[in-house]
Protein backbone atom coordinates (compact mmCIF):
# COMPACT_ATOMS: atom_id res chain seq x y z
CA UNK A 1 0.00 0.00 0.00
CA UNK A 2 1.19 3.44 -1.42
CA UNK A 3 2.33 5.79 1.72
CA UNK A 4 3.39 3.16 4.56
CA UNK A 5 6.90 3.47 4.25
CA UNK A 6 6.65 7.35 3.84
CA UNK A 7 4.66 7.46 7.25
CA UNK A 8 7.01 5.19 8.99
CA UNK A 9 9.96 6.78 7.79
CA UNK A 10 8.63 10.33 8.33
CA UNK A 11 7.75 9.86 11.84
CA UNK A 12 10.38 8.08 12.85
CA UNK A 13 12.88 11.12 11.47
CA UNK A 14 10.16 13.60 13.91
CA UNK A 15 10.40 11.33 16.61
CA UNK A 16 14.08 11.87 16.72
CA UNK A 17 14.78 15.19 15.93
CA UNK A 18 12.02 16.44 18.41
CA UNK A 19 12.81 13.85 21.91
CA UNK A 20 16.45 12.32 20.65
CA UNK A 21 18.27 15.20 18.81
CA UNK A 22 20.52 17.37 20.83
CA UNK A 23 18.48 20.41 21.32
CA UNK A 24 21.59 22.53 20.16
CA UNK A 25 21.16 21.68 16.84
CA UNK A 26 20.56 24.65 14.41
CA UNK A 27 18.46 22.06 12.43
CA UNK A 28 16.70 20.66 14.89
CA UNK A 29 13.21 22.66 15.09
CA UNK A 30 12.95 23.44 11.25
CA UNK A 31 13.52 19.92 10.79
CA UNK A 32 10.71 18.61 13.17
CA UNK A 33 8.06 21.25 11.71
CA UNK A 34 9.17 20.83 7.84
CA UNK A 35 8.94 16.79 8.81
CA UNK A 36 5.20 17.52 10.81
CA UNK A 37 3.87 19.86 8.06
CA UNK A 38 5.24 16.82 5.37
CA UNK A 39 3.09 14.39 6.88
CA UNK A 40 -0.22 17.00 7.49
CA UNK A 41 -0.44 18.46 3.85
CA UNK A 42 0.26 14.70 2.21
CA UNK A 43 -3.76 14.24 2.08
CA UNK A 44 -4.18 16.92 0.03
CA UNK A 45 -4.48 17.51 -3.40
CA UNK A 46 -5.49 20.56 -6.18
CA UNK A 47 -5.51 20.76 -9.64
CA UNK A 48 -4.13 23.14 -12.14
CA UNK A 49 -5.25 22.79 -14.85
CA UNK A 50 -5.00 19.67 -16.51
CA UNK A 51 -2.60 18.17 -13.49
CA UNK A 52 -3.55 17.34 -9.83
CA UNK A 53 -0.72 18.25 -7.51
CA UNK A 54 -0.02 17.18 -4.18
CA UNK A 55 0.69 19.80 -1.47
CA UNK A 56 3.12 18.36 0.64
CA UNK A 57 5.52 17.96 -2.79
CA UNK A 58 4.70 21.02 -3.47
CA UNK A 59 5.87 22.11 0.05
CA UNK A 60 8.92 19.97 0.16
CA UNK A 61 10.19 22.19 -3.25
CA UNK A 62 9.58 25.52 -1.78
CA UNK A 63 11.15 24.61 1.44
CA UNK A 64 14.32 23.36 -0.74
CA UNK A 65 14.22 26.74 -2.62
CA UNK A 66 14.39 28.53 0.31
CA UNK A 67 16.93 26.91 1.63
CA UNK A 68 18.70 27.49 -1.69
CA UNK A 69 18.21 31.35 -1.41
CA UNK A 70 20.49 31.39 2.01
CA UNK A 71 23.53 29.98 0.21
CA UNK A 72 26.18 32.35 -1.96
CA UNK A 73 25.58 32.53 -5.34
CA UNK A 74 28.38 30.38 -6.21
CA UNK A 75 26.70 27.70 -4.19
CA UNK A 76 22.97 28.00 -5.17
CA UNK A 77 23.91 27.46 -8.99
CA UNK A 78 25.76 23.99 -8.05
CA UNK A 79 22.87 22.93 -6.61
CA UNK A 80 20.70 24.21 -8.89
CA UNK A 81 22.96 22.24 -11.79
CA UNK A 82 22.94 19.34 -9.03
CA UNK A 83 19.42 19.29 -8.72
CA UNK A 84 18.72 19.35 -12.33
CA UNK A 85 20.99 16.19 -13.13
CA UNK A 86 18.54 14.65 -10.45
CA UNK A 87 15.59 15.78 -12.31
CA UNK A 88 16.55 14.27 -15.63
CA UNK A 89 17.70 11.43 -14.16
CA UNK A 90 14.49 10.55 -12.52
CA UNK A 91 12.26 11.23 -15.29
CA UNK A 92 14.90 8.95 -17.61
CA UNK A 93 14.26 6.33 -14.85
CA UNK A 94 10.64 6.45 -15.26
CA UNK A 95 10.21 6.86 -18.73
CA UNK A 96 12.73 3.69 -18.87
CA UNK A 97 9.99 2.07 -16.26
CA UNK A 98 7.48 2.63 -18.75
CA UNK A 99 9.26 1.50 -21.97
CA UNK A 100 11.54 -0.94 -21.13
CA UNK A 101 10.15 -2.51 -17.73
CA UNK A 102 12.03 -5.41 -18.23
CA UNK A 103 15.45 -3.75 -16.75
CA UNK A 104 13.55 -3.35 -13.16
CA UNK A 105 15.18 -5.82 -11.38
CA UNK A 106 13.77 -5.83 -8.48
CA UNK A 107 11.18 -3.44 -6.40
CA UNK A 108 11.55 -0.19 -7.73
CA UNK A 109 11.35 1.83 -4.66
CA UNK A 110 14.48 0.36 -3.37
CA UNK A 111 16.10 0.34 -6.86
CA UNK A 112 15.34 4.21 -7.19
CA UNK A 113 16.32 4.46 -3.74
CA UNK A 114 19.94 2.93 -4.30
CA UNK A 115 20.50 4.42 -7.33
CA UNK A 116 19.55 8.07 -6.37
CA UNK A 117 21.27 7.89 -2.77
CA UNK A 118 24.29 7.18 -4.65
CA UNK A 119 23.76 9.91 -7.33
CA UNK A 120 23.31 12.27 -4.25
CA UNK A 121 26.25 11.11 -2.40
CA UNK A 122 28.92 11.72 -5.86
CA UNK A 123 27.46 15.29 -6.48
CA UNK A 124 27.32 16.67 -3.35
CA UNK A 125 29.54 15.81 0.35
CA UNK A 126 27.38 17.11 3.01
CA UNK A 127 23.93 15.68 4.42
CA UNK A 128 22.55 19.09 3.67
CA UNK A 129 23.24 18.77 0.31
CA UNK A 130 22.01 15.63 -0.53
CA UNK A 131 18.93 16.10 0.79
CA UNK A 132 18.65 19.35 -1.30
CA UNK A 133 18.91 18.47 -4.29
CA UNK A 134 17.17 14.90 -4.27
CA UNK A 135 14.15 16.90 -2.77
CA UNK A 136 14.19 19.75 -5.70
CA UNK A 137 15.70 17.48 -7.91
CA UNK A 138 12.89 14.52 -7.41
CA UNK A 139 10.23 17.22 -7.65
CA UNK A 140 11.37 18.61 -11.02
CA UNK A 141 11.36 15.32 -12.30
CA UNK A 142 7.60 15.31 -11.27
CA UNK A 143 6.67 18.24 -13.14
CA UNK A 144 8.83 17.41 -15.79
CA UNK A 145 7.12 13.91 -16.24
CA UNK A 146 3.76 14.71 -15.73
CA UNK A 147 4.25 17.06 -18.34
CA UNK A 148 5.54 14.15 -20.58
CA UNK A 149 2.75 12.19 -19.75
CA UNK A 150 0.35 14.89 -20.22
CA UNK A 151 1.27 14.91 -23.83
CA UNK A 152 1.18 11.58 -24.23
CA UNK A 153 -2.41 11.64 -23.07
CA UNK A 154 -1.82 9.85 -19.70
CA UNK A 155 -3.00 11.61 -16.06
CA UNK A 156 -0.38 11.96 -13.19
CA UNK A 157 -0.13 13.04 -9.89
CA UNK A 158 2.74 15.01 -8.96
CA UNK A 159 3.76 14.09 -5.20
CA UNK A 160 1.42 11.58 -4.79
CA UNK A 161 2.15 8.83 -2.22
CA UNK A 162 4.56 6.97 -4.48
CA UNK A 163 6.77 9.59 -4.61
CA UNK A 164 6.65 10.05 -1.16
CA UNK A 165 7.98 6.82 -0.40
CA UNK A 166 10.96 6.71 -2.73
CA UNK A 167 11.45 10.42 -1.43
CA UNK A 168 11.87 9.53 2.00
CA UNK A 169 13.46 6.24 1.39
CA UNK A 170 15.77 8.13 -0.79
CA UNK A 171 16.05 10.36 2.50
CA UNK A 172 16.62 7.30 4.95
CA UNK A 173 19.52 5.80 3.00
CA UNK A 174 21.17 9.26 2.83
CA UNK A 175 20.75 9.79 6.25
CA UNK A 176 21.93 6.13 7.09
CA UNK A 177 25.29 6.93 5.15
CA UNK A 178 25.68 10.05 6.54
CA UNK A 179 25.93 8.13 10.30
CA UNK A 180 28.17 5.39 8.26
CA UNK A 181 30.12 8.27 7.19
CA UNK A 182 30.53 10.44 10.63
CA UNK A 183 30.94 6.54 12.95
CA UNK A 184 34.29 6.16 10.91
CA UNK A 185 35.57 9.60 11.68
CA UNK A 186 34.61 9.28 15.25
CA UNK A 187 36.65 6.06 15.02
CA UNK A 188 39.26 7.11 13.32
CA UNK A 189 39.90 9.67 16.24
CA UNK A 190 39.67 7.68 18.75
CA UNK A 191 42.23 4.99 17.69
CA UNK A 192 44.24 8.25 16.96
CA UNK A 193 44.03 9.51 20.84
CA UNK A 194 44.53 6.23 22.06
CA UNK A 195 47.85 5.76 19.48
CA UNK A 196 49.00 9.06 21.21
CA UNK A 197 47.94 8.08 24.95
CA UNK A 198 50.46 4.82 24.42
CA UNK A 199 53.09 6.94 22.88
CA UNK A 200 53.11 9.41 26.07
CA UNK A 201 53.09 6.40 28.61
CA UNK A 202 56.13 4.92 26.45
Amino acid sequence: MEGIMFYWICWAFWVYMTFILHKQNTYRLKMSIIVLTVITLSNYHFSVGSFELHASGIFLLVVSYVFYSQEKLGASFYFFICSLIVSIAYVTFHLFEIFDPIWVIFKKEWMMGICFGYLAILLQKTLKGRLLIIVSGTMQGEFLYAYILNKLQFSYSVGAFAYLDVCSLIAALLVGWSLLENAGSIFQNHVHFFEKGKQKSS
